[in-house]
């Protein structure tokens, strides 16, 4: 009779078992350690560059905004915002005859003539502004230095006041400037600055139009947190404006600091925007 081996029939002991499964697990956690780190890196590099896109969005918007400023209309009440009247269109006005001329000194509504024909006509309601210099009696944020455009008899070669401009300065360039008469006035506002527990930035970059003109205003506006005005970013931890006006009628400074934040990743940015002051 066929004997059977018992060493033929040995398995692993248990000692060998754990030892297997202590080795699997070393290899298994180096293994993750080897793969999650550059995935890791890969997120905080992808949140990183999305921090620094919105960032960078919301510059160029405000950048290009601000180059429509009218001249000398930039002020700040604070550093965490900036305002400015925001023209539309503008050129040059006919001042001495023959032909309709711009009127300083009437007290009813005056027709000029544009040297050189608009890309579109003004609309009725909006606002012209000449010579504006932001200092008291010159300052197009006071509603007697802006006319308002009458629609009937208003082309891109002509345009006809319902409510003349009172005692201006006039401009040696003969130069007027176009606002709108429904959203003239544009701020941005940085409200809620901050960064919470878990390393995101708590404030918002707002775009704030469509109210009234203020001829001063002393702080920066304050957002309801169920506000519709547009938003431009969030998650941010630092933002500021800093105005430097210059000598007038020549070219001035605004400075544009702001920082996003999120999950510990952040990203800042600086750019100074060269407004012309030549009213």
């Amino acid at each position: 009779m066929k004997k059977i081996s018992l060493l033929s029939q040995r398995g692993f002991t248990l000692i060998e078992a754990i030892i297997v499964i202590m080795l699997t697990g070393i290899l298994a956690v180096a293994a993750a350690n080897f793969i999650s780190r550059p995935i890791t890196q890969y997120l905080d590099l992808s949140r990183r560059a999305d921090l620094t896109e919105i960032a960078n969005s919301a510059v160029r918007r405000m950048s290009r905004d601000i180059h429509l400023a009218l001249p000398n209309s930039v002020r700040q009440p604070a550093p965490a915002c900036v305002e400015f009247l925001m023209t539309t269109n503008g050129g040059r006005y006919r001042s001495a005859t023959p032909g309709n001329f711009m009127q300083f000194d009437s007290t009813s509504g005056t027709q000029f003539d544009v040297i050189g024909p608009l890309s579109t006509a003004p609309q009725s309601g909006d606002f012209i502004v000449v010579y504006n210099l932001g200092i008291a009696g010159a300052d197009a944020y006071e509603a007697g230095y802006r006319g308002i455009v009458d629609g009937a008899g208003t082309t891109v070669n002509s345009i006809k006041l319902s409510t003349p401009i009172q005692n201006p300065l006039e401009s040696p360039a003969k130069r007027f400037f176009v606002l709108s008469g429904t959203s003239p006035a544009v701020t941005f506002v940085c409200q809620g600055v901050g960064v919470d527990a878990n390393g995101n930035g708590t404030g918002r970059l707002y775009r704030l139009s469509n109210y009234a003109i203020a001829p001063a205003t002393a702080s920066c506006p304050t957002l309801a947190a169920n506000t519709t005005t547009p938003l431009l970013a969030e998650n941010v931890d630092s933002c500021s404006f800093t105005y430097s006006s210059g000598v007038v009628e020549r070219s001035a400074v605004l400075s544009i600091r702001i920082g996003l934040k999120k999950a510990g990743e952040s990203a800042k940015l600086y750019q100074d925007v060269n407004i012309n002051n030549v009213p």
